[in-house]
């Protein structure tokens, strides 16, 4: 004789029961995803085009003090200012000035979106850590656009003019240097995100702090390819990227330490 529970048996039990359901049990089908996906992309890029809109009214302000660190690598060396090397280069460089102006200050939003279609992947009871995780991605985006400038920028700049030949005369393009800062400010505000991407994977059970001291090694060799990778070809911008990464790494230990659900047999 068989027995067939109550349908009530099959439901996920209530938010915040620690015996609840698989995470499986809460996704959303394909379809609702793709659909929420488009849904955020479309705010994203609306929230950001207003954010250029009105970062380009105060472009040149924001010009001056990104300019400010190279400017004076220039006049440490005697070298003139900044030059264009075409007729729409100056207008192209206060529109990405605008874009990278704009990202900035609306990256608050930018992460809640992100982390808004993440948060599926969490236990019903555990979404409401998006909020903190925005907060948190937000100040360690900061954070790192900050470090880049004041640090990246002071030593790296002054160092590349030091190695010119005596010979050759600088004529930097505003263009180069400001592809050169985005991409800095950028990747810093991007890898400093490290010890949020652990603790979401810490929550979802995927990783633990064994984990982590385990592959410790492996991290480190990564992070200095991917300091190689996103920095300028120098080993100071590498080293200066990678031993903020590596502390990074080792806070996100005791995050996951701290916060990891993951069940382990050994």
């Amino acid at each position: 004789m068989s027995f067939e529970p109550p349908p009530d048996a099959r439901l996920p039990i209530a938010d915040g029961d620690p015996g609840s359901d698989p995470v499986e049990d809460f996704r959303m089908p394909l379809l609702e995803h793709v659909r929420e996906l488009r849904n955020r992309i479309m705010v994203m890029g609306g929230v950001s085009i207003v954010a250029v809109l009105v970062a380009f009214v105060y472009v040149d302000p924001i010009w001056a003090l990104l300019v400010t660190p190279m400017n004076t690598a220039l006049e440490a060396h005697g070298v003139g200012s900044l030059a264009i090397h075409s007729v729409v280069e100056g207008f192209m460089t206060k529109l990405k000035v605008a874009a990278l102006a704009g990202i900035i200050g609306v990256c608050p939003i930018l992460f809640h979106q992100i982390w808004g279609f993440v948060a599926p992947g969490l236990y019903p009871n555990e979404k409401k850590t998006v909020v903190p995780m925005v907060i948190a991605s937000t100040l360690l985006f900061l954070v790192g656009g900050a470090f880049a400038y004041t640090v990246i920028f002071s030593f790296a700049f002054p160092f590349f003019l030091e190695i010119t030949p005596v010979d050759v005369l600088p004529v930097l393009s505003i263009g180069d240097y400001l592809s050169v800062a985005t991409k800095l400010i950028l990747a810093f505000g991007a890898c400093f995100q490290l010890p949020v991407v652990i603790f979401f994977l810490a929550r979802a059970g995927a990783i633990d702090h064994l984990d982590l001291l385990r592959a410790f090694r492996y991290a480190v060799v990564a992070i200095f390819v991917v300091s190689a990778l996103l920095t300028p070809p120098d080993v100071l911008s590498q080293f200066l990227m990678a031993g903020p990464l590596v502390l990074l790494y080792g806070i996100g230990i005791v995050v996951a330490w701290g916060c990891s659900t993951k069940e382990r047999d050994d």
